[in-house]
C-alpha cells in the first residue's frame, strides 16, 4: 500500500490528529464593552475537560455590547435560556456574544463594528472562533484611550471631545482593577482545540 492511501485509510479511522485551520494574521479589535474581565480564557485539555473558551465580564445590567468586527449575524436567540448573538465576520473570525439580556439584531442581519448586537446581564461572555477552532480573544482586543481635556468653568461652552483612539499593538492588559493581578502579555494566538 502506498504512503498516500495510507494517510488516507488513518485519515478516515481517527487515527491523524485534526488538522488546525491556518492562522490568519491577529487583528485588532476594539473592546465589545468596556468592563473588567473576571474569567480569561483557558484552553481546554479536551473537549469534555474543565477550562473557558472566552472572556467573562463583569456588567452592570443593560449594557450595551457592541460587534467587534463587520460581518454578517449568522445566530441570534436562546440556548439553554441564556441569550446568545454569534457575528461570522468578514475576517473568517466568528465572534460570540454571550449571557446577554436582550439580542437586538436577527439572524442574517449585516452588522458594522460598533452595531450594538445586545444588551448584557451581570454578567457576559465573548468567544472568538477561527473555523472550528476556539481562539483567546483577549490577544485580539485593543485598548481604547480617551485623550485628556480641560473643561471650561467659567460657563463658557464646552468644545466636542475628542476622538478616541484604538491602540493596536497588543499591549500588557490588565485582568482586574486588582493591582495584585498580573498583565497578561498577549504573543500569540492561543488555541484551545476544536470546538464539540
Amino acid at each position: 500500500m502506498n504512503a498516500l492511501a495510507l494517510c488516507m485509510v488513518a485519515a478516515l479511522a481517527g487515527l491523524l490528529p485534526p488538522v488546525l485551520p491556518a492562522v490568519p494574521p491577529t487583528p485588532c479589535y476594539p473592546p465589545p464593552l468596556n468592563a473588567v474581565v473576571i474569567d480569561p480564557f483557558r484552553a481546554l485539555a479536551c473537549a469534555q475537560c474543565a477550562g473557558n473558551r472566552g472572556l467573562e465580564y463583569a456588567t452592570a445590567q443593560a449594557t450595551a455590547v457592541s460587534a467587534v468586527a463587520p460581518g454578517t449575524v449568522s445566530f441570534s436567540g436562546s440556548v439553554a435560556g441564556t441569550v446568545y448573538v454569534v457575528v461570522s465576520q468578514d475576517d473568517g473570525f466568528r465572534a460570540t456574544y454571550g449571557r446577554l439580556s436582550v439580542a437586538v439584531v436577527t439572524g442574517g442581519e449585516r452588522v458594522a463594528s460598533g452595531t450594538v448586537v445586545g444588551r448584557t446581564t451581570q454578567q457576559f461572555y465573548f468567544g472568538v472562533r477561527f473555523g472550528q477552532v476556539y481562539v483567546d480573544p483577549a490577544p485580539l482586543l485593543g485598548v481604547v484611550h480617551y485623550r485628556a481635556r480641560l473643561v471650561p468653568i467659567d460657563g463658557e461652552a464646552r468644545r466636542p471631545a475628542p476622538a478616541a483612539s484604538l491602540s493596536c499593538g497588543f499591549p500588557r492588559q490588565r485582568l482586574s482593577d486588582d493591582p495584585a493581578t498580573p498583565v497578561q502579555s498577549p504573543p500569540d494566538l492561543h488555541f484551545a482545540g476544536p470546538s464539540h
